[in-house]
């Protein structure tokens, strides 16, 4: 399967000019290309073919005084440009014949966004020097601050600047089977909630980070100070990097601590099944910076493709099971619960249930995941006796003469 691995890049200040002339010169041909479409498509004309468009808006726009700016940076990346182009009408297209989810048409690059990215393919004939550094055309060797090992050669790498003003280098590998670590037996069903992140079937509770409200306040204060600079400005740039650093800083905990639990989930069990939750519609309520804090969706796409980079098995269920109102050892099913209720009781075997892990069992049940309903800390309490047996009723029974209830007399 193909991988990604993302490294930091320290350009130099004649390579971070080098890299912006790339993002623009991407950029235009990226909107020239579109605008060309857009164009053909009110006219009623043909859809422009990219072989066609790469000769206009590439090959003869270098030899006009308007375009020739783009032979100062290397034809691959402007190649790319139109491919990435063709893969978002292609994912438009697909998403309105139902082979995926829909998504909008393709839209205008601007220049002012904070997010900029080119591609570089084996055809540019990039390289990683014996310095250990990245050779890239038309820009030189930019220093990488390598954090491991690539398994194998890369095919691409593409080339990122993030809103913080950061640089990154993401590199596609084919990866094979010799990192697939030995066969686990367990299973465990995921309850995922705010305030444990996740609740396992085992019982065990993973405490919620809450990454951005402990960044807050210093959020609050960076926010504050880029609101009272004139726009325009360059003081105001230098506080907008501030704020967008911050949300990084949070925004790379959140996802470490994603990556370091959904390993340490997926490498010790076989098999783990997750509960499919409905986060755009709690996004919509009061609970909504909560919801975006935990970042439930990034974390269960990790353990998908670790489940099958790994070779396990990843399971999720709807969100109408009611995992959450039936007992997870006899199966009663006890109706829905206020969320302040956190323990409840079985009204058919007795037992005194936690809430979440009741529901993480229930969620590795429906799942058919062999799990012990042990794990939902179910402790046997009081079993009531039917209202017959009790000796408490709504009425006194009628009292009959000992003649008329059979009993001999004197």
């Amino acid at each position: 399967m193909q991988l990604r691995y993302g490294f930091r890049l320290y350009p130099s200040a004649g390579q971070r000019t080098a890299l912006a002339r790339a993002f623009g010169c991407a950029r235009v041909v990226y909107n020239d290309a579109l605008e060309a479409r857009e164009t053909a498509r009110s006219q009623g004309l043909p859809f422009p073919r990219t072989g066609d468009l790469s000769k206009l808006l590439i090959t003869e726009a270098k030899r006009t005084p308007e375009r020739e700016w783009l032979g100062e940076v290397s034809a691959v990346l402007l190649q790319q440009s139109l491919r990435d182009l063709d893969a978002a009408y292609r994912n438009f297209f697909d998403g309105l014949k139902g082979k995926r989810p829909r998504m909008g048409a393709p839209r205008y690059k601007s220049k002012r966004d904070t997010r900029q990215a080119v591609r570089f393919t084996a055809n540019a004939r990039w390289s990683i020097t014996p310095g250990r550094k990245l050779r890239l055309p038309k820009i030189g060797d930019v220093k990488v601050k390598w954090s491991r090992r690539l398994p194998s050669t890369p095919s691409t790498v593409t080339v990122v600047k993030d809103s913080s003003g950061r640089y990154f280098a993401s590199f596609v590998v084919d990866t094979d089977d010799t990192e697939i670590p030995p066969e686990a037996t367990g299973a465990i069903g995921i309850d995922l909630g705010l305030t444990h992140f996740a609740v396992l079937s085992d019982g065990r509770k993973i405490d919620s980070p809450r990454f951005l409200r402990r960044a807050e306040k210093k959020l609050k204060r960076e926010q504050q100070r880029l609101s009272r600079k004139a726009k325009g400005s360059n003081n105001r740039t230098k506080a907008r990097i501030k704020v967008a650093r911050a949300h990084a800083r949070v925004a790379d905990a959140r996802r470490e601590f994603h990556h370091r639990l959904s390993t340490e989930l997926i490498r010790g069990n076989q098999a783990v099944a997750v509960e499919d939750l409905a986060v755009a519609g709690l996004a919509r309520t009061r609970l909504a910076k909560s919801v975006h804090d935990a970042g439930w969706s990034a974390f269960v796409r990790m353990l998908e493709y670790k489940a099958a980079r790994y070779g396990r098995t990843f399971t999720r269920i709807g969100r109408f099971e009611p995992t959450s109102q039936v007992c997870s050892r006899c199966g009663m099913k006890d109706g829905p619960k206020p969320l302040d209720v956190r323990t409840w009781t079985c009204s058919a075997c007795g037992a005194v249930l936690d809430r979440d892990i009741n529901a993480a069992v229930n969620v590795a049940k429906a799942a058919g995941l062999a799990v012990s309903a042990c794990g939902a800390q179910a402790r046997p309490g009081v079993i009531p006796a039917p209202r017959s047996e009790t000796g408490t009723h709504p009425k006194p029974p009628t009292t009959l003469r000992w003649d008329q209830a059979g009993i001999p007399g004197p």
